[in-house]
């Protein structure tokens, strides 16, 4: 199988129109797609902005609403999968979500962040439920996940457990945590053998200073891609035959003991 050129979009948008993001989206996959990737990530919280306060309840949507419909058309004209953040409603609560759409525009997956970060985050949204959230593309076993779940290695390793080839972990990091990014990104992709695709916001936005720092990082713990602190579009290779050999050298699953991790849960 042939490696999934994957297309990083730091950005932070335009906080607060979710048209205005779409337009930045619709560009940047018309980029993406010329540049031979099939799959764009986004940031955390993408469509509608993270530090927006009560906005994030005003222009929630559900996972199958008029946003991911108009996401969907995107990715069907320019050809290649598309995953964004966005706020979810159901019903009464709303869910700091991700979701994943195919080239077809099918809908692939969609995550609820499991891991709220900080006082902002749990006024705002109820944490998901679901800790490992799956879809296949170009050959590969995708996962989902958003920025701080990627900082509880357990999470990771049930991704690792349960088949995940390139874990997609849009994220909103910011000032002082830069070191989640340079660190402990590449860390996570090595001890558990696969690709991980951190895509960050950038710039001030709110009360916050995002950092930028976006990587693919591959299970050697090598960036494939690494952005700077500005907006920018960069793109990086998940090679399938380089994971089944890195696995087949790396021996950290085949080596686990489980039933000395008892204490652990």
């Amino acid at each position: 199988m042939p490696p999934l050129r994957t297309a990083l979009l730091q950005s932070s948008g335009r906080p607060g129109s979710v048209d205005e993001n779409l337009k930045v989206l619709d560009e940047a996959a018309g980029r993406a797609a010329a540049a031979g990737a099939g799959l764009l990530v986004c940031p955390e919280m993408f469509l509608t902005g993270y530090a927006i306060g009560a906005d994030v309840h005003r222009l929630a949507e559900p996972a199958d609403g008029e946003a991911a419909d108009a996401v969907a058309d995107i990715a069907v004209r320019h050809g290649l999968a598309v995953h964004y953040g966005y706020p979810e409603r159901d019903g009464d609560v709303v869910y700091n979500s991700a979701q994943l759409i195919g080239p077809d525009g099918a809908r692939l997956a969609n995550y609820r962040k499991t891991h709220l970060f900080g006082c902002f985050e749990q006024e705002w949204f109820t944490p998901g439920e679901d800790a490992v959230v799956q879809a296949e593309l170009g050959g590969l076993t995708i996962g989902l996940m958003i920025c701080y779940d990627v900082e509880f290695p357990e999470n990771v390793r049930a991704h690792a457990l349960a088949g995940t080839d390139l874990l997609l972990v849009p994220t909103a990091q910011m000032h002082p945590f830069q070191f989640v990014a340079e660190n402990v990104v590449p860390v996570r992709a090595f001890e558990n053998q696969m690709y991980v695709a951190y895509v960050n916001r950038t710039g001030p936005e709110g009360e916050f200073e995002f950092v930028g720092l976006s990587c693919l990082a591959g299970p050697d713990g090598a960036s494939r891609a690494r952005a700077g602190r500005g907006e920018e579009l960069v793109f990086g290779d998940a090679d399938p035959e380089f994971l089944r050999a890195s696995r087949e050298n790396n021996p950290y699953l085949r080596d686990r003991r489980p039933g000395l991790y008892a204490s652990l849960i």
